[in-house]
Formats: structure tokens, C-alpha cells, sequence
């Protein structure tokens, strides 16, 4: 190989070397500076193919999309001077890479930490100007939202960053107030029970106290009843028995003393000691007439 065609495949070498450190391309999930001897020479590089100046610029890439930051959790005073534990989350992405790199030298974890700070003291605002049943009631939402737009507007102009939402994941009261107020919460829900069990025991007894008095009715009424129908029966056995017996008086007494000599005799070995001349034995006397 000559001297010629050598230094001729070198050069090319290092064009392409140099073409190779000079081109660098940004994707569109990605932010980035350029940095000429540390200075931003060109910020917020728009995604596709740029240039840069070899072995003298530097690229700084950061992570476009949406971020998600968990807040630790805070104590915080309401209105009435209660404290609550809050844990929330920020949702938060690169605005401005130019502030952003300058106020976080491009490190996440810093950002991160100066965002955290920056919404606590604006929490602790917030929550120290609400009462304690606003907080946990239906004022979360529109105090969620002042706390974004307020920490969006900080963070955009000291960060370079863009916070979309802040929400909060649970509100805890301290474990010491906690158990207190599960305390009374369980005393007054004992009560509350006790009063349901009061009623529901004095209902019952004047169910089961007009249950007996109907039943006593129902019974006295039936026997009313059937007093009136055995009177009756009575009174309508009776007439026939009067009626049988003004038709034919003579048959109807023989026919009680032929029951009287039935239940008389009716087990054995009976006895019966009266005189002859009785009127028990009146019908048997005149047997033997009456066969004649």
C-alpha cells in the first residue's frame, strides 16, 4: 500500500471520527442543553439530528417525560390546630431545560428534593388555613388544586419544571390522636347500639304485650263461643228429649230405667241392696203383667 492511499484512508478515518462526535441526535421522550466549557451555548434542543463542536461541546440529556415524585410524609396543623399526616404525590416534567439545568445542575434527585420542598411549604400553608373536616371532606379537591396551580407556578420559575397534579394518597391522623379518637368513636357507636337495643326491646315487649292481649281475646271469644253453642245444643236436646217424652211419658221412663239398670249392673259382680216394694224395680215387678 503506498504512502499515498495510507494517508488518504486516515484522513477518512478521522472525518469520520470527527463527523461521528460532531452529530448526535435527541429522540422526542428526551430534553437536552448543549454545554460549551460548562456554558449553555444552545438550550432546549428541539428532537432530532444536531451538530455539536468536537472534543469542545457537550450534550446534557434529560428525561422528558412525565415524573413522578412521592412526597414524604409530612405533619401538618389545620385550622383548629389538629395535626394531620399527609401523603401525597407530584406529578411534575422539564418545562424549561435551560432553568432547570442551572437550578439543578441536571440531577433528578435534586429536583426532586427542591420540588419536595417547595410544595411542603406550600401544603403547610394550605392546611393550616382549613378546618379539619374540610380537609377530609369535600375541600380536598379544590385545595389539591391551589396547590398545584401555586407549586406550578414556583417550580416553573425557579425549577424550569412543570408540576401537572398534586394529589394526596391518605390523611392520617398522629397514632396518639388516633387511638383517642377511636376511643370515643367506639364509645359513642356503644351507645348509639345500646339506644337501638333500648328500642328495639321496648318495641318487642309491646308486640309480645298486645300478642297476649289478642290472644286472650281470641280465647275468651272462642269460649264465648262455644259456650253459646253448647247452650244451645243444650237447649235443643233438651226440647226434644221434652217433646219425646210429653209423646210418650210411659216409654220415656221406662227407657231412663233401662239405662239406670245398665249403668247399675255394668261390672260384674255388682250388688245392690233395696227393698222390694222399690220403684227401682218397678219395671222388672211388672214383667209378668206386662207380658200379658
Amino acid at each position: 500500500m503506498s504512502q499515498r492511499i495510507f494517508s488518504g484512508l486516515i484522513t477518512v478515518l478521522v472525518l469520520i471520527f470527527i463527523g461521528y462526535n460532531s452529530l448526535f441526535v435527541i429522540s422526542a421522550r428526551e430534553r437536552a442543553v448543549q454545554l460549551r466549557f460548562g456554558q449553555v451555548v444552545r438550550a432546549d434542543l428541539k428532537p432530532g439530528l444536531h451538530w455539536k463542536v468536537p472534543f469542545v461541546d457537550t450534550i446534557r440529556v434529560f428525561d422528558g417525560r412525565l415524573q413522578t415524585l412521592d412526597v414524604p410524609s409530612e405533619r401538618f396543623l389545620t385550622l383548629e390546630k389538629k395535626a394531620v399526616i399527609v401523603d401525597s404525590f407530584i406529578k411534575w416534567r422539564i418545562h424549561n431545560v435551560n432553568t432547570f439545568y442551572k437550578s439543578t445542575a441536571g440531577d433528578l434527585m435534586r429536583a426532586n428534593t427542591l420540588l419536595a420542598q417547595r410544595a411542603e411549604s406550600r401544603m403547610r400553608n394550605k392546611f393550616g388555613g382549613l378546618t379539619l373536616n374540610e380537609v377530609v371532606s369535600g375541600q380536598r379537591d379544590q385545595l389539591m388544586d391551589d396547590i398545584t396551580h401555586s407549586l406550578d407556578q414556583v417550580a416553573e420559575t425557579e425549577l424550569g419544571v412543570s408540576v401537572v397534579d398534586v394529589r394526596v394518597k391518605r390523611i392520617d391522623l398522629p397514632p396518639q390522636v388516633s387511638d383517642s379518637v377511636f376511643d370515643r368513636m367506639s364509645s359513642e357507636r356503644e351507645k348509639e347500639a345500646q339506644e337501638y337495643r333500648s328500642k328495639g326491646k321496648e318495641i318487642a315487649e309491646g308486640i309480645m304485650a298486645d300478642a297476649d292481649r289478642q290472644e286472650r281475646i281470641i280465647l275468651a271469644n272462642a269460649y264465648k263461643k262455644a259456650e253459646i253453642a253448647r247452650g244451645e245444643g243444650d237447649a235443643k236436646a233438651a226440647d226434644i228429649y221434652a217433646r219425646a217424652y210429653r209423646k210418650d211419658p210411659e216409654f220415656y221412663a221406662f227407657y231412663r230405667s233401662l239405662q239406670a239398670y245398665k249403668k247399675s249392673f255394668d261390672g260384674s259382680g255388682n250388688m245392690l241392696l233395696l227393698e222390694p216394694d222399690s220403684d227401682f224395680f218397678k219395671y222388672l215387678n211388672n214383667l209378668k203383667a206386662g207380658r200379658k
